[in-house]
């Protein structure tokens, strides 16, 4: 493994809305964890420390105002409208465009009392050419896209919480690589007022935090739902439908490992699990999907697509292969997702929801590219909320995430199961390299652990970009 950030993340969003620290303090660690991190991370386009500043020191003079996410630094992909920021998208076409509001999922952390920190790097037009960010596990591999600054940027320990979105896998591959919980809500359920879109029928708003708890306190927000969303008795036995993804291309062994160990752990704590067989039908989907996705971006970027020669070649192939897409071509994808969603709604009626890897591995070597999104594109087109889970490692210490796909009405349910399973995933980790190589750096000096009630950020002033490197 090479030149490393890995650190365990900052207080979670829960610890930080605990009132134990001031909001300033929050923001100022994140700052100083920033500016130790980003000369090698490359994970934010730009950040508002002022704004953030200010804005956390009124919150400082605010105390108990029963804002749910008070003090709570966030970042927000580069496709999403931060008022008086440029929204750039990855990409020179929009250069310097100053957005006049805020969008829709901005404003309402904002009422919380979660405060932007800036604006974290996507892919372009959150397509497949990468930006500059590095995986923090592993400098020398890509962090996913398209979402790659916000889950590097939590992975990290800059902010406890970034926004991201998905079409295909812009999400749910980047947490998985960057060992952080995603969550990607269905698509439609909240606005997207404010974001600069790839394909209305596939576009969702993301949600990236430290643990699976804490996209749970956050959804809650979001959602106007209840401050605790009450989680299934401890008695309630879940029932899971278990999704190898082998017709979709090649699983890596520790992938499947992890797999069957998550499977395994949940069936001693008394769930039900089945195979879920649809290996006949899901390549039939990744192509609808497909078909989906270039139809609709290639109507979505008309003006980008007049400037051939500022896009990327990726860019470029996708829109002219969406042009030559038929109407016809267009709508058969559409019922084929229509009819696939009837038949998984049905399953997950039955079940509480699918178990399945959230990539094919971990983190290929090299930034040329972000990975393949192929085991995510089936559930973006049926719309489903997933969340990723964290937690299992391979034999080098890289993350490997596990996906849970559930029903759109019962993302609570998702989420109870998520948290089950991380707890699962990380007590299995850490009798494995995980918990080896974090000992191994803090005995080395690598890495020094903060103590007391400070803002929790892992830094070692004197050295602040000092890395580990294993041999």
């Amino acid at each position: 493994m090479t030149d490393t950030l890995r650190v365990p993340p900052p207080r979670t969003v829960e610890a930080i809305t605990s009132g134990r620290v001031r909001p300033s303090e929050v923001v100022t660690a994140a700052l100083e964890r920033l500016d130790a991190t980003e000369p090698h991370l490359r994970a934010w386009v730009r950040v508002d420390r002022a704004g953030a500043l200010s804005t956390a020191g009124e919150l400082d003079g605010r105390p108990g105002d029963g804002l749910r996410l008070r003090g709570v630094p966030f970042g927000v992909k580069d496709i999403i409208d931060v008022r008086g920021t440029p929204t750039e998208c990855g990409s020179p076409l929009r250069r310097g465009r100053i957005a006049g509001a805020d969008a829709w999922v901005v404003a309402r952390l904002r009422e919380a009392g979660a405060i932007p920190l800036g604006k974290t790097v996507t892919t372009e037009f959150a397509y497949f050419a990468p930006g500059p960010t590095r995986n923090p596990h592993d400098l020398a591999r890509t962090p996913g896209g398209s979402s790659s600054g916000s889950a590097a940027a939590v992975a990290a320990g800059v902010v406890p919480l970034a926004l991201g979105s998905q079409t295909a896998g812009s999400l749910t591959r980047p947490a998985a690589f960057c060992g952080v919980a995603g969550f990607v809500a269905p698509v439609g359920s909240w606005p997207s007022t404010g974001i600069t879109g790839l394909s209305q029928s596939l576009d969702s708003v993301g949600l990236v935090t430290a643990s699976v708890t804490d996209l749970r306190l956050v959804h809650g927000v979001l959602s106007d739902g209840p401050r605790t969303p009450a989680p299934p008795a401890a008695s309630y036995h879940p029932r899971l439908r278990v999704w190898t993804a082998a017709e979709l291309g090649d699983v890596q062994e520790p992938m499947r490992a992890a797999l069957a160990r998550a499977a395994e752990g949940i069936r001693a704590l008394g769930a039900a699990t089945e195979d879920l067989d649809w290996a006949a039908r899901t390549p039939g989907l990744v192509a609808a999907h497909t078909t989906v996705m270039a139809y609709e971006s290639a109507r979505a970027l008309v003006d980008e697509a007049r400037h051939p020669d500022r896009l990327s070649a990726a860019l470029g192939e996708l829109l002219a292969t969406g042009r030559r897409i038929t109407d016809g071509d267009y709508r058969a994808a559409l019922t084929v997702a229509a009819r696939a969603r009837a038949d998984i709604l049905a399953v997950l009626t039955d079940a509480d929801a699918i178990l399945a890897p959230a990539a094919l591995g971990a983190a290929p070597h090299g930034l040329a590219a972000t990975g393949t999104p192929v085991l995510s594109r089936p559930w973006q087109l049926l719309g489903l909320p997933v969340v990723t889970v964290p937690g299992y490692t391979d034999d080098e210490g890289m993350p490997l995430g596990l996906q849970l796909i559930g029903h759109p009405e019962r993302v609570d349910l998702l989420f109870a199961l998520g948290e089950r399973l991380e707890r699962l995933a990380r007590e299995a980790s850490s009798r494995g390299p995980a918990k080896r190589y974090l000992r191994h750096a803090v005995e080395n000096g690598a890495l020094t652990v903060p103590q007391g009630t400070g803002p929790g950020i892992w830094t070692d002033p004197e050295k602040p970009a000092r890395h580990h490197r294993d041999r």
